[in-house]
């Protein structure tokens, strides 16, 4: 891999650690925001805990990817010419 092809990789996985360290974590308000108030719709409360696994799920994402982005930047400085290797195989990634 080329100095120029690493400065590229380093720009671009910068910008994508950028994106997801700014966004803060989803969060989806109850349904039943009085807790005195009991009843209501019935259909609220599976779609309420529908949209809060899909919020846990995306934090959860995010999170794994901007770990895999933090790795590869450290290996990128600290490793670089291993850095475009496949770390199971030893293959160079296309």
């Amino acid at each position: 891999m080329t100095p120029s092809q690493r400065a590229r990789f380093e720009k671009q996985l910068l910008a994508l650690q950028a994106e997801l360290s700014g966004k803060k974590p989803e969060r989806i308000a109850p349904n039943r925001t009085d807790a005195a108030k009991a009843g209501g719709n019935e259909d609220e409360q599976p779609l309420n805990e529908m949209l809060q696994a899909i919020a846990s799920n995306r934090n959860r994402t995010n999170a794994a990817v901007l770990g895999r982005v933090n790795r590869a930047l450290k290996k990128l400085h600290e490793e670089p010419e291993e850095f475009g290797v496949c770390e199971e195989c030893g293959d160079d990634i296309a």
